[in-house]
């Protein structure tokens, strides 16, 4: 009896994301290829150049895996945008902000079992573009995205750094100017320290987070540094297709895209568009 042709795919790993280590890409190969896929190369980025769509069309491969941080991923989709394959995304970071996006899970063996058994499809999600980039999953903006310094000093361990950037990290919080919203009668005066920007298939989720005290700003900074958002203090402002965000002093406006630092002026537009390349999905409310 024939056996049924096996898909070939590359692989994109990045040792340095959070769920990755030396045994990843050994790994995720092994789970990749009893499941039908043949991986013909594994690309360690940064070490290894991301593939582009014109070696990817000249070895006849149509599918791309990445198990890495939401940072790779969002390198990787920008690279391919314009590609007629499809990039499977899976949860090789910390946060994992698309794959929950795509499949509501990060548990890899239950995403790949979807995929390999015909239960996955392609999709251009919806996305944020701004001055700086384009947001697969998220994008923060303001003077409390100096959290994420926080956030990276507790990755390395270093205490000292940690109590430094977390001192540094409230004052710009509490002191920076905050970010308008325009267009939204229901923001407040003088703005917010965090505003988040989330796409989804209606346009972007507009919230802004506030902190009126003390203990408002220590609440606030909990749940940023576990990413948790919606527990600190916030306004809901809606949605748009696309909105104007400035900063009270007209100075540049500190970002995260899919938690890379970033930056765009003041009174850049944040605006929906698809993603460059289709992503494989396995969740129907992306």
């Amino acid at each position: 009896m024939p056996q049924p042709a096996r898909t070939p795919c590359w692989l994109v790993v990045n040792p340095a994301s959070g769920s990755n280590d030396v045994n990843s890409a050994e790994t995720v190969t092994a789970a990749l290829e009893t499941r039908g896929f043949d991986v013909a190369r594994v690309i360690a980025f940064p070490d290894d150049s991301l593939p582009d769509p014109a070696a990817l069309d000249a070895a006849g491969v149509g599918l791309v895996a990445v198990y890495t941080g939401d940072g790779t991923i969002n390198a990787l989709v920008s690279h391919l945008s314009g590609w007629g394959g499809k990039v499977l995304v899976l949860p090789g970071g910390t946060m994992n902000l698309l794959p929950l996006r795509l499949h509501r899970t990060t548990d890899l063996g239950a995403i790949l079992d979807i995929v390999a058994g015909g239960g996955a499809l392609a999709r251009r999600p919806a996305c944020v573009r701004c001055a700086a980039g384009v947001a697969l999953a998220g994008l923060l903006v303001g003077p409390g995205t100096s959290w994420n310094r926080v956030r990276e000093s507790m990755r390395s361990g270093a205490i000292a750094e940690v109590a430094k950037e977390a001192i540094a990290a409230l004052r710009e919080s509490a002191s920076a100017p905050g970010v308008l919203v325009a267009d939204r009668r229901a923001s407040r005066e003088g703005g917010y320290p965090l505003v988040e920007l989330t796409p989804g298939e209606h346009g972007v989720q507009i919230l802004g987070y506030y902190a009126d005290a003390a203990l408002d700003y220590t609440a606030q900074a909990w749940a940023t540094l576990r990413h948790r958002f919606r527990e600190g203090p916030h306004d809901k402002l809606g949605l748009a297709e696309a909105i104007t965000l400035e900063s009270a002093d007209g100075g540049a406006l500190a970002c995260l895209i899919d938690g890379e630092p970033a930056e765009c002026p003041s009174g850049s537009t944040f605006a929906v568009e698809p993603c460059g390349v289709d992503l494989l999905a396995t969740a129907h409310d992306i």
